[in-house]
């Protein structure tokens, strides 16, 4: 539940600050007719998104086993590849997001009303369709099952619940730090959603090393019990771990973890909607 909420929460926060950007801007501008083709263009965003979630399940569920496990550990790679991406890029970029959504905004007003509509689209479904794949990869890494669902539910309501009172100016976080310590627990995530993506790959025969374990705790740390399942939804831990996905794991976090720092030393100044 925890690793789908924080990705719920993080990768939700990240689009409500675009809407609220860019509804703030409108607002600015004394534009407020044009805002009901803005929220066309989020809600055709979030439809989008919804229906690649949709797909994604509905391949996976179609295909047999060997071919199902392939797919789950191809896309759990991607998405961590993605995830990766937005990390950094939220990390160096987060202070210029306002300045380059309000140029776009006022390009689109020059160009036709109708083009907000695509702005807002374009804006909105970039974020929705990576939340959509990282959370599939989540979903199935951390465990099928209502929790999950439920996490990230509640990740993406609270998202948006920041958003708004952000919009509404009742708070003022400091948006930098927000990002920071979010992004170092999504890296821990990503690491439990790669290792876990190569393990479906390593089932299906893509790699080797499937019978060759750095450990198995099955006997003490059981799959359903009470710290087994805590450990999978928090870093999608598995009593049987391959040697792969072990050195994978801890490659992927200290390497990450090492730039990311660099990359955060110097706090970003906080953003502003206004």
């Amino acid at each position: 539940m925890f690793t789908n909420f924080l990705i719920g929460i993080r990768e939700g926060l990240e689009a409500a600050l675009i809407v609220s950007i860019l509804v703030t801007y409108l607002v600015k501008l004394n534009q407020r007719h044009l805002l009901p083709r803005l929220w066309l263009g989020v809600i055709a965003a979030v439809v989008l998104s919804l229906g690649f979630a949709g797909l994604l399940t509905l391949i996976g569920a179609e295909l047999p086993d060997g071919a199902e496990q392939i797919f789950a550990g191809t896309m759990s790679v991607l998405a961590v590849i993605l995830i990766t991406w937005m990390i950094f890029w939220m990390a160096k970029r987060a202070r210029y997001i306002k300045g380059h959504l309000q140029g776009e905004v006022d390009q689109a007003l020059m160009r036709g009303s109708w083009a907000l509509a695509f702005i807002a689209f374009l804006a909105v479904a970039r974020e929705g369709l990576e939340t959509a794949l990282f959370l599939w990869a989540g979903f199935r890494s951390s465990g099928e099952d209502a929790s999950a669902i439920w996490g990230a539910i509640i990740g993406l309501g609270v998202a948006v619940v920041i958003g708004v009172v952000i919009y509404r100016g009742a708070i003022n976080l400091d948006l930098g730090q927000l990002f920071r310590w979010t992004g170092i627990a999504l890296i821990f995530v990503a690491a439990g959603v790669l290792a876990h993506g190569l393990g479906d790959l390593q089932e299906a025969g893509v790699l080797p090393g499937i019978n060759s374990l750095a450990f198995d705790l099955s006997n003490s740390i059981p799959e359903d019990g009470l710290l087994g399942s805590l450990l999978k939804g928090l870093l999608s831990f598995t009593p049987q771990t391959t040697w792969l996905s072990f050195v994978v794991w801890w490659l992927y976090v200290l390497t990450t973890l090492f730039f990311f720092a660099r990359t955060t030393k110097r706090p970003a100044p906080q953003m502003q909607l206004a």
